[in-house]
């Protein structure tokens, strides 16, 4: 079975720690990665208006990984998912920061 990792928004605006990225980096050399960068679009996501915070204008995943989309909110890109789908990845682990969001939202997608 063709397995993939996807990592979300390991990136400086969510501080993630030493550890997850120790973790993720032992994963990423046994099997294909993609990432997910959150970048900030007022008028796609109101970050700001809502919550009052938005992610850094120029951050990048702290990890390595095959593959980097930008996103804007909380589901993965399209180009993420078709991606994956012509790469024929039939499991996706997920992993990453924002747990409650952009994590859980990532397992509602369909390839």
């Amino acid at each position: 079975m063709k397995a993939a990792l996807l990592v979300v928004d390991v990136q400086n605006s969510f501080s993630p720690p030493t550890w997850l990225t120790d973790r993720i980096n032992t994963l990423l050399p046994t099997m294909m990665s993609v990432a997910t960068v959150e970048r900030h679009d007022e008028s796609q996501v109101p970050f700001q208006k809502q919550l009052g915070w938005r992610p850094g204008a120029a951050d990048d995943c702290l990890v390595t990984t095959d593959h980097v989309f930008i996103k804007h909110g909380y589901l993965p890109p399209p180009q993420l998912l078709s991606c994956l789908k012509t790469r024929a990845v039939e499991r996706v682990f997920v992993c990453g920061l924002q747990a409650e969001t952009c994590v859980l939202a990532a397992g509602f997608c369909t390839v």
